[in-house]
């Protein structure tokens, strides 16, 4: 028996010997999937004695890509490893840097990132002349994500130098209304710089050498004769693009190894679908599935969990994971009066843990949404508890929560740090020599900035209209403070500053989300203080002051916090997930876009959630108010989706709650299952041109509603009757 076998279960063994065709592997959360396919690799190397540079592994980071590198250097013959263990763009590079030439292109193009695109778009804002009250970068650069889904970019634009093709694409936006032909027309000038410059985004590289391999069939050829076989990891978060690519390149030798796990993918709001693996065997056949379902990491009772919820979603490949782990402590729900409550559970039942020997390092708590992280931030300040946002910025540090603190500090201590971090926020144009002559005379007076600016607001160096306006800003809001509450003056502020027309313009929601937090807690706050006395600014900025300081010691020894996206590959002891309400986990504006699709992605994301847990796990949420949902908060249905024999339930829900929330929950569901089929028709019209994975381009010729089936002319040739109900997975409008 090979060496490569030793230590693996007899589903990873089968894994790692089945090496010709078409293999596809379903391997749950924590089945040791890396591992197998690092193996499966290394046997192909070192048993068949194929060579590493005729072998694609295709997995979605540059991360994951290293980390098999690091491995296989450690089991195969030789130590040069195949720059061909790559993610998706790195492939298009590679395939570009030899054939871009083709297009009249230069070899050493320019690759831009999200900062270049943002230049770029500047520069055509610019030069349309378009404010920020017509459109934002976001709003248009996912326009134009969306519109480079299609080649015609390419055949029609980007790769021709035919004037009359050109124009006929720039015409062919007639129908748009006012803001799409707005978005249209930033879409040309953005790709009339692109084209200026050589330069290919992150979406041009997937769809030139899409076009390059399907216009050139010697560039088909070659790359095909190369890739004796395709591994693509992670296979569930392909997209339709990603998926054309794969079966472009295995066209000729047919050994396509697909792994992934339907039941974890949760980027299907970026374009990923699990629709692909959980139908592969339709499209390539024979094909053998094999699954890997024995968990590594989970106790059987997080597992049950974990299975209870997960099978309630129906466009899966079923497997229920088992572990021979020793049975742990029972699953806990807790059920908190408010969010305070929640988060000071939290932060008391890691304290008994450390107590107990745990290290801080052992636990990780995990959110839907980073706005959650504000009162479990200061429960874990409050008791002295360090911690490390993963991936991001503690709640009261984040720019958009100091920009608007520091305009509530302006209006009681007016301070410099304040003044210099808000003066020009939003810009008024008072530039560095502004600012170093007021700094030289508040230095000689002794005063502050603020107090020194407003004392020679009317001397010519100073009189200036931004300056001005903001001390009119400021000392009105002054005004204001004693007769108004403090969510009224923070809400004032927000929108008087221009802060509020900033973020809206921006387009950025989690910003938005935050600052919503932010209002929230200050309304908490003001409940929590009803005397009069203690509900002073300056008392209030005092307290917050308390969850911003980082006077505890800082080491490796913390707690880890983090979205449930971002958790995603991780594995801890100890996992909370918070904020499990509905709206919040799951996301109502998942579920209001993408209806039963946006259900079932969101289950996943707990799924994901859940398996992320060692030995325990805690489901914490709490009563209250949704300020975005303008509604009441119930316990979500990821909860009472988990039966209750599985549970250990710690804090008073009540009954009259409990029966609210579950008719909450089936109203949803009704609701959800009233609009089935009918939210997808609207999509649809005749005429409608569409995308199909394996057909390609087609129009929609009729749609029959009795049979729920749309009629399409493929520009292939053929015509096929897709299901109204499978549409929106299988198709994209154009």
């Amino acid at each position: 028996m090979s060496n490569l076998l030793k230590g693996l279960n007899e589903q990873q063994k089968l894994t790692v010997q089945t090496t010709e065709g078409y293999v596809r592997v379903i391997a749950g959360a924590g089945t040791g999937k890396t591992k197998t396919l690092v193996h499966r690799f290394a046997y192909i190397v070192n048993e068949l004695g194929v060579s590493p540079s005729n072998i694609l592994c295709v997995t979605f980071t540059n991360k994951a890509a290293q980390e098999m590198k690091s491995r296989l250097r450690k089991l195969v013959d030789f130590s040069n490893v195949t720059d061909l263990i790559c993610t998706y763009h790195g492939l298009c590079v590679k395939i570009l840097r030899e054939d871009i030439y083709r297009l009249g292109y230069p070899t050493q193009f320019i690759i831009a990132d999200s900062e270049d695109q943002k230049a770029l778009l500047k520069e055509v804002f610019e030069k349309l002349n378009i404010k920020s009250d017509r459109t934002n970068y976001k709003k248009v650069s996912s326009k134009i994500k969306y519109w480079k889904q299609y080649k015609k970019y390419i055949v029609e634009y980007i790769s021709t130098f035919n004037k009359q093709k050109q124009t006929e694409f720039i015409n062919s936006a007639k129908n748009l209304n006012k803001e799409e032909l707005l978005n249209w027309q930033c879409f040309i000038e953005y790709l009339n710089l692109q084209k200026k410059g050589f330069i290919l985004d992150f979406d041009d590289l997937i769809q030139f050498a899409l076009y390059l391999l399907q216009q050139f069939p010697e560039v088909l050829q070659k790359w095909q004769n190369k890739l004796d076989y395709i591994m693509v990891d992670e296979t569930q978060d392909n997209s339709t693009t990603q998926w054309e690519l794969v079966d472009l390149l295995q066209g000729t030798h047919k050994n396509l190894f697909v792994v992934g796990d339907p039941d974890q993918c949760i980027y299907e709001w970026r374009g990923a679908s699990p629709t692909g693996l959980i139908s592969f065997e339709d499209n390539y056949s024979p094909c053998q599935t094999i699954i890997l379902n024995r968990n590594y990491r989970s106790s059987p009772n997080i597992l049950d969990v974990a299975n209870s919820v997960i099978s309630k979603n129906e466009n899966r490949v079923p497997k229920d994971l088992y572990t021979t782990k020793e049975m742990s402590n029972k699953v806990t729900h807790f059920h908190g009066k408010t969010e305070d409550e929640e988060g000071d559970y939290i932060a008391k039942t890691i304290l008994k843990h450390t107590e107990n020997g745990n290290k801080l390092s052992d636990f990780a708590i995990l959110y839907r949404s980073s706005s959650i992280s504000r009162y479990i931030e200061q429960a874990l300040v409050k008791n002295k508890l360090s911690y490390m946002v993963y991936g991001g910025i503690r709640f009261f540090e984040r720019k958009e929560i100091k920009d608007i603190l520091s305009y509530l500090r302006m209006l009681d201590s007016a301070d410099d740090i304040s003044f210099k971090r808000v003066i020009n926020l939003p810009s008024r144009k008072l530039g560095k020599v502004f600012l170093s002559s007021l700094q030289e005379i508040a230095d000689s007076e002794k005063r502050t900035l603020y107090e020194t600016l407003r004392n020679h607001i009317n001397e010519p160096q100073f009189n200036k209209t931004g300056a001005k306006n903001f001390i009119k800003l400021i000392e009105n809001t002054k005004k204001q403070v004693r007769l108004k509450s403090l969510s009224d003056i923070a809400n004032l502020i927000f929108v008087e500053s221009g802060l509020e027309k900033i973020y809206r313009n921006e387009g950025d929601q989690d910003r938005l989300d935050n600052i919503n937090e932010l209002m929230s807690s200050i309304k908490l706050y003001e409940n929590d203080n009803t005397n009069e006395d203690d509900l002073s600014l300056m008392k209030y900025l005092q307290d917050i002051a308390l969850y911003t300081n980082l006077d505890y010691k800082k080491d490796s020894d913390f707690i880890k916090i983090m979205t449930i996206h971002q958790s995603k590959g991780l594995e801890f002891p100890i996992v909370f997930v918070s904020g499990l309400s509905e709206g919040i986990f799951p996301s109502h504006r998942t579920i209001r876009e993408r209806r039963k699709n946006g259900l079932e992605e969101e289950r996943r994301l707990a799924y994901v959630a859940y398996t992320r847990a060692e030995k325990e796990l805690y489901l914490t949420e709490s009563e209250g108010y949704n300020f975005e949902m303008d509604n009441y908060k119930f316990p979500s249905r990821f909860i009472f989706e988990i039966k209750s024999k599985l549970l250990v339930k710690k804090g008073t829900l009540s009954s009259e709650l409990k029966k609210s929330a579950l008719k909450y929950i089936q109203n949803s569901s009704l609701e959800l299952k009233d609009n089935e089929g009918k939210e997808e028709i609207k999509q649809f019209s005749i005429g409608t041109l569409v995308f199909h994975k394996l057909f390609g381009e087609g129009s929609i010729i009729s749609i029959n509603d009795m049979q729920q089936v749309l009629e399409i002319k493929f520009d292939n040739g053929s015509t096929k009757h897709i299901s109204i109900d499978k549409a929106m997975n299988v198709l994209s409008i154009i």
